[in-house]
């Protein structure tokens, strides 16, 4: 049991040292004995885990995966209605720009020509995720009349990933602050006048507690 949990932490640690390489230099500039020698491991230790750069990419990318669907499957524990889960949702994916460097290589990668095939591309992961999410609030009314539910769908992934790219040069773009402006500015336009009052722009994790 010693040697598996051994096993166990010496791969999460290179998937942690190969998405900070991945996420500051690039896919194609980090190389494997870098990450090796970044996660405290021999070269040999890393091929034990993983054949090649690209199979570490595609665990990276997996790790990714994983921490999203924790986002988006555990957006409604305090949310009411769709928006309000798309609004929280969103409020998570952006500190985990902000704070997570698997999640940010994950969706970096998705991204990058070089490591195509490394893993899914969770930016249309995300995109599907909020399409969804828009039909559900379609269903249950709580979208104004005149808005589409996949134009509002377009608009918010766009808005997302923008962040995301710019938060990489200034990270205001990725603060609480930002985010909740910016909604604070569509719900207006988005939502049913009847449950405006309800959503909160901030997302309810900002009220916990």
């Amino acid at each position: 049991m010693a040697r598996q949990e051994r096993a166990v932490r010496t791969r999460n640690a290179l998937i942690e040292s190969a998405a900070e390489l991945f996420d500051r230099d690039g896919f194609e500039t980090a190389s494997l004995s870098t990450i090796s020698a970044r996660a405290g491991v021999s070269n040999g230790a890393l091929h034990f885990h993983f054949a090649s750069k690209a199979a570490l990419a595609g665990a990276v990318c997996e790790a990714a995966a994983q921490r999203l669907g924790r986002i988006t499957e555990g957006g409604g524990e305090q949310a009411d209605g769709a928006l309000q889960i798309l609004i929280d949702a969103s409020h998570a994916l952006l500190r985990g720009f902000s704070h997570d460097v698997v999640l940010r290589a994950g969706f970096d990668l998705g991204d990058s020509p070089e490591s195509t095939g490394a893993g899914e591309d969770l930016h249309r992961r995300w995109q599907g995720w909020v399409e969804a999410v828009f039909a559900q609030a379609d269903r249950e009314g709580t979208l104004a009349d005149d808005v589409s539910a996949q134009d509002a769908a377009l608009a918010v992934v766009a808005a997302v990933a923008g962040f995301e790219a710019l938060g990489g040069q200034d990270p205001q773009w990725l603060s609480p602050a930002t985010l909740t402006r910016f909604w604070g500015l569509l719900l207006p336009r988005l939502a049913e006048k009847s449950v405006l009052d309800r959503l909160v722009a901030s997302g309810t994790a900002s009220q916990a507690g």
